[in-house]
């Protein structure tokens, strides 16, 4: 039921029922409620943001006449309205039962519903509030007039996150379990092998919430969106642990070895290239890859790792391997720990490219960057963010803002996701 805010007295009200009475009878025009209204959400570096609505009516919405003016939302700017047969965005409107209307992004209140409350963060899901205040006409040529009702959403749809599974699996070798969220391809073919990235949430966002890791920001979420599955088909593995897995004193629970017997698990499930196996992780998530790297040195067959460190002493499996690493210069710990680990893995045989990046470069830009260091003959990349181009304007500069926003840089580089699907794991033979 549609949640509605009386902006009138009870008596006007009922002087209102009554003439919408004799409209409805005398000339076919009425004030038709929507059916349903949907909260449009997207995740971004981030986190989870509002960009539309979606109001669906029980006739057909003439598009033509469709105007902007036709709709007001509390806080935010109309940035395009039109109609559909389908409930979701489109280039190009047509008649339908659906409007569509997208909000600006340029909005100071188009903000992250992620909330940072101490070392934990709470994710709540946006909504909208919305009323109509011109006439909205059909395709029938009647009219939907406009009234003093606000409405709320009585729905949510988070584009991208609500295309994962959210599952359980219980490890009988650890006996432990994992809640996790897992993205199928669309159009799965069990005849066709798939690569799978795993992505492992920083310790912000460490509980029972299932859905979290999918909400806090779109290290998840990026590789499963239609304009990357159409580039890169994959399964997305997205674990949400309970507890702590890793420490600052490079210690690590039995999660780390039940999230292999899981990739394990799928692969029996689905049909999973065990030679096109990726890892990635923010933070706390980037230091599990790392130790799961160094456990189980054949798994992977490359590594995104972005705002972490490790004991340097144990990083030497890793020298062979194909990783890419992204750290900000401001941040104190994972700045100087991933250069005392790249100097190590040298020291080990491993071929290290480096380059400092302006954080705040365009795509086009980060693009002509990653093809640069892609030239250069090597397995390890290592890209620092130069100090004062990482945190956003309006944000205090310091060690811990630098720290978590590399992650909201780091998976919109296209480049580096590409990169990392061009890796296959020659280290074991293709047959086992």
């Amino acid at each position: 039921m549609l949640k509605t805010i009386n902006m009138k007295s009870i008596r006007f009200l009922f002087q209102l029922m009554g003439s919408l009475a004799v409209i409805g009878c005398s000339t076919g025009n009425n004030t038709r409620e929507p059916i349903n209204i949907t909260a449009i959400n997207e995740v971004f570096g981030d986190g989870l943001k509002n960009t539309g609505v979606i109001l669906e009516y029980d006739q057909e919405i003439d598009n033509d006449e469709l105007k902007k003016t036709a709709f007001e939302v509390t806080g935010r700017k109309i940035s395009k309205i039109y109609a559909n047969r389908l409930p979701e965005k489109t280039d190009k409107g047509k008649n339908g039962k659906y409007i569509i209307i997208e909000l600006s992004q340029a909005d100071k209140t188009f903000v992250s519903s992620v909330q940072k409350k101490g070392p934990q963060t709470n994710i709540s899901e946006p909504g909208v509030i919305i009323k109509q205040t011109g006439i909205v006409t059909t395709t029938k040529g009647g009219s939907l007039q406009p009234g003093d009702k606000v409405y709320e959403n009585n729905k949510t749809r988070n584009l991208v996150a609500d295309d994962f599974l959210q599952k359980v699996y219980e490890d009988n070798e650890t006996g432990l379990t994992i809640n996790y969220n897992l993205f199928v391809p669309s159009d799965y073919d069990p005849e066709e092998s798939y690569p799978l990235v795993l992505f492992m949430h920083d310790a912000s966002v460490t509980g029972n919430s299932t859905k979290a890791t999918l909400l806090q920001g779109n290290g998840a979420t990026v590789w499963a969106t239609p304009s990357e599955q159409s580039r890169h088909k994959a399964f997305v593995l997205a674990p949400q642990f309970s507890t702590r897995i890793v420490n600052d004193n490079w210690e690590t629970t039995d999660d780390l070895d039940a999230v292999i017997n899981l990739i394990k698990h799928l692969q029996k499930e689905y049909s999973i290239d065990k030679n096109r196996l990726y890892t990635t992780g923010q933070s706390g998530g980037c230091m599990m890859s790392i130790a799961m790297n160094i456990k189980y040195p054949a798994c992977f067959a490359a590594s995104y790792l972005v705002a972490g460190q490790w004991d340097t002493e144990k990083v030497s499996p890793m020298a062979d391997d194909h990783i890419w690493i992204m750290v900000a210069e401001g941040d104190e710990k994972a700045y100087p720990g991933m250069n005392a680990i790249t100097k190590e893995l040298e020291a080990h045989g491993a071929k290290v490219s480096r380059a400092v990046w302006n954080g705040q470069s365009s795509p086009p830009e980060f693009s002509k960057l990653v093809e640069k260091m892609e030239t250069e003959d090597s397995n390890i990349k290592y890209v620092a963010l130069q100090k004062n181009t990482v945190v956003p304007e309006g944000v205090e500069e310091n060690p811990v803002e630098n720290h978590m926003y590399t992650w909201k840089i780091a998976y919109n580089i296209e480049g580096i996701r590409d990169w990392l699907f061009q890796q296959k794991n020659d280290r074991i033979p293709a047959e086992n």
